[in-house]
């Protein structure tokens, strides 16, 4: 990451206490800044501080040294993920044909039917791990193991915006058309980011997605009705 970033590691393993402490820690650092850090940036596992070496030039340890010290202060006198109820986020679905092409091949490879795939993703307790690779995209663990696929060995060079997808134990909706690997079972009509709006992404960190299986004409409906 260059000279410029300080990574705080957690652990190894995407899991939702890691997770949660992971958020705990970069709210608390957001609410109380280390002197020269610009951004914090929480990941699964991690959490990167970018700062400017300048603001801590002064010393006899290096600008790295100075900010590590503050941190490894501060992580030793504790912080526990806060206890607060999660928001739960409804996720409305159009599963399988055009909108989830890779639906029969996922059942096929988990030696079940496309309805019991369904049934399971909407079954999972997804919770909102992280936002990244695009803007509002959210990275939900809690996937049913029973439906756990690898990323495709092929990636498509255009996925449709709202196309909900799954891989490596978690799912994915993608905010905008875009190339993607993962393995692509429905579509949901909501807009997960508009810069025009206050938050511009839909779902943030911590959220439970509920996914609410629903027809076609109701997703027809759901897009013209608009945010």
């Amino acid at each position: 990451m260059g000279d410029g970033c300080l990574i705080i590691e957690f652990g190894q393993k995407v899991n939702a206490a890691t997770n949660q402490l992971v958020h705990a820690v970069a709210d608390h650092l957001q609410k109380h800044p280390p002197k020269g850090v610009v951004d914090i940036v929480p990941c699964f596992t991690t959490v990167a501080l970018h700062f400017w070496p300048e603001a801590l030039a002064s010393g006899s340890a290096s600008p790295y040294q100075q900010l590590k010290g503050a941190v490894e202060a501060l992580l030793a006198g504790g912080i526990t993920a806060s206890q607060h109820t999660a928001r739960v986020v409804d996720i409305p679905v159009c599963y399988g044909g055009e909108f989830g092409p890779d639906l029969q091949e996922v059942a096929k490879a988990c030696r079940l039917t496309p309805d019991q795939v369904v049934a399971l993703h909407v079954a999972s307790d997804s919770m909102v791990f992280m936002l990244g690779f695009a803007p509002g995209n959210p990275y939900a663990g809690g996937l049913d193991p029973k439906i756990a696929v690898p990323r495709r060995a092929t990636a498509r060079t255009s996925v449709s915006a709202g196309t909900v997808a799954i891989a490596n134990g978690q799912t994915v909706i993608y905010p905008m058309q875009s190339p993607g690997g993962w393995n692509l079972i429905g579509r949901t009509p909501l807009k997960l980011f508009d810069p025009a709006s206050t938050p511009p992404c839909l779902l943030q960190p911590g959220d439970r997605l509920r996914f609410v299986e629903i027809s076609r004409p109701q997703f027809d409906a759901l897009k013209a009705r608009g945010p």
